[in-house]
């Protein structure tokens, strides 16, 4: 009886633009967990949860102009590669849906401003309402086995490419379907990025208001909590209708 081959592959071409259609197969790519063995390769466990995290990241492509293959395979060589074991692949960089944080500990950098005070809301709100979090010198900073750092050097869930760490967090967590965060999403780039990429009206007041509560406000947990106020009200001034 042939044994079912132990790996899938995805081999994938992108079009050249626009350019955040690459960063966001990217994300999607290192959130599942695949491994590159080559730029346009991907590879994960021949699994039913893995194959359906690449049939649907394939649709995607195509749908957006490339080209996606997916094959099933046994390594008939050697492969070295250090990432490759199969105990470290759909494990990496990221969450699978179904392994959600619940009451973790989330650091991150001292001196919060937008994009942090925006991200412990929303991770707080939608990601893990048990959330604690903890404000580093990351310099001096030792991370910590059950820690998830956000907006900080070589974090869990920090910028990518061009998107802010809200904008990343959006995508890990599946809540891009969410109007009025991806709302938030594009006024949170803009502050923090400041490259006016969308322009929604209303951005600068809301900077204004941040600016205003960054002055009154030297504690980052009270920067936070008063901060929540700001994005809970935003969150739902930004609904439909």
């Amino acid at each position: 009886m042939t044994s079912r081959p132990r790996w899938l592959l995805l081999i994938h071409q992108l079009p050249p633009h626009p350019d955040y259609f690459r960063v966001k197969v990217w994300r999607r790519l290192k959130r599942i967990g695949a491994v590159a063995l080559k730029n346009s390769v991907y590879v994960l466990p021949n699994g039913a949860e893995e194959r359906e995290d690449f049939e649907w990241l394939a649709r995607e492509i195509v749908a957006g102009g490339g080209e996606a293959t997916l094959c099933e395979a046994n390594f008939l060589a050697t492969v070295s590669h250090p990432e490759l074991p199969v105990s470290s692949i759909g494990r990496r960089n990221g969450r699978r849906r179904r392994h959600w944080p619940r009451g973790a500990l989330w650091i991150t950098r001292r001196g919060v401003h937008v994009d942090r005070i925006a991200s412990a809301w929303l991770i707080r709100r939608f990601i893990d309402p048990a959330a604690d979090f903890k404000f580093v010198d990351p310099a001096v900073h030792e991370p910590r086995e059950g820690e998830l750092r956000f907006d900080m050097f070589d974090a869990e869930y920090t910028h990518v490419g061009a998107a802010c760490t809200f904008e990343v967090l959006l995508d890990a967590f599946e809540l891009r379907n969410d109007v009025g965060l991806s709302a938030i999403a594009e006024i949170v780039h803009d502050i923090d990025c400041k490259d006016d990429l969308f322009g929604r009206a209303g951005t600068a007041d809301v900077a204004r208001v941040l600016d205003e509560l960054y002055a009154h406000h030297r504690s980052d947990e009270e920067r936070l909590n008063q901060g929540g106020f700001i994005f809970e009200n935003l969150y739902w001034m930004l609904q439909p209708g």
